[in-house]
């Protein structure tokens, strides 16, 4: 017969074995030479012989998956002259500084423009024959409405470079219309003050004593790679009154356009816009004493082609 001093010795003997296995587990896991109790299905880390454990083999894989490289990196080569020149090898010299003669004709405007007077085609080109120092160019501008040459006129001019982007100019006008022939001695200097920007201030001394000086500017806006905005600004002025050709002393006309162009090639172009005139001074009133107009605003339409 079970008592219950003979119950309570059993269940003292029991928890003390349980709390003697757990200590022995707890040292286990604190010193990997310690033997855990074994039994059915556990191993027996006791019986390992630690000396000839491969602790190598038991670390854990790096997180990415892939196991570190045995060999050491190889350093960097130093980078030789045969390298460099692999890497940047010399350009050949552009066709425009190998002598010789290259040529450009460029159709800046050839437009139709609805004008108080009718229908008005005018152009402005130019173009030039030389090498990169030294040319022969040529400008010619006018309009013509309603079948008669309104005014028209042709410079032929020497170019000498004196800078990358500025060159001088001298040579003749020759002007067609309005009133009677007319010939100029022409001088200046054409290029880019500002990237881009290019400008043309010519003087012209005329027959009988006359004088004159023209100052153009363009720029070109790209809005993409197709679409180009122009704004254009011309002045003219002339030292003595002209009547002959409608011309008077100080400033006598000033030219302000906006051309949106299209470019289907960067050679070829068809463009809308605007164009204002205004005439200044004794010129406006030569232009009041015949009955017309000193200011106009012209819609134009044209193409822009070079090659």
């Amino acid at each position: 017969m079970i008592t219950k001093k003979t119950l309570a010795v059993a269940i003292v003997l029991s928890l003390a074995a349980t709390a003697s296995q757990a200590q022995q587990a707890m040292d286990h896991s604190g010193h990997a030479g310690h033997a855990a109790p074994t039994g059915p299905g556990q191993m027996d880390h006791g019986a390992m012989d630690h000396g000839s454990m491969d602790h190598g083999a038991m670390a854990h894989p790096p997180a990415s998956g892939i196991p570190p490289s045995r060999e050491s990196r190889s350093p960097v080569p130093t980078i030789r002259d045969a390298d460099r020149a692999a890497a940047f090898p010399d350009l050949p010299p552009h066709p425009m500084h190998q002598g010789g003669s290259n040529f450009l004709f460029l159709a800046d405007q050839l437009e139709w423009q609805d004008a108080d007077e009718g229908s008005t085609l005018a152009w402005d080109l130019s173009g030039w024959i030389g090498g990169d120092v030294d040319r022969l160019a040529f400008r010619s501008e006018g309009e013509r409405s309603n079948g008669h040459t309104e005014q028209a006129e042709l410079q032929l001019l020497w170019s000498h470079a004196i800078g990358p982007w500025w060159e001088t100019v001298a040579g003749v006008r020759q002007d067609f219309e309005p009133g009677s022939a007319q010939t100029w001695a022409a001088f200046g200097v054409q290029g880019m003050p500002l990237y881009g920007l290019e400008t043309e201030i010519t003087a012209f001394l005329g027959e009988g004593g006359q004088s004159a000086l023209r100052v153009e500017a363009d720029y070109d806006i790209l809005l993409t790679q197709r679409w180009v905005l122009q704004p254009t600004a011309e002045l003219n002025l002339h030292g003595r009154n002209d009547e002959a050709r409608g011309a008077g002393a100080g400033l006598s006309e000033a030219n302000l356009g906006l051309r949106l162009r299209y470019e289907i090639s960067r050679q070829f172009a068809p463009y809308v816009g605007v164009s204002w005139s205004r005439a200044y001074g004794n010129s406006a009133d030569l232009l009041r004493a015949d009955g017309e107009d000193t200011r106009e605003t012209r819609l134009v339409a044209g193409i822009r082609f070079w090659f």
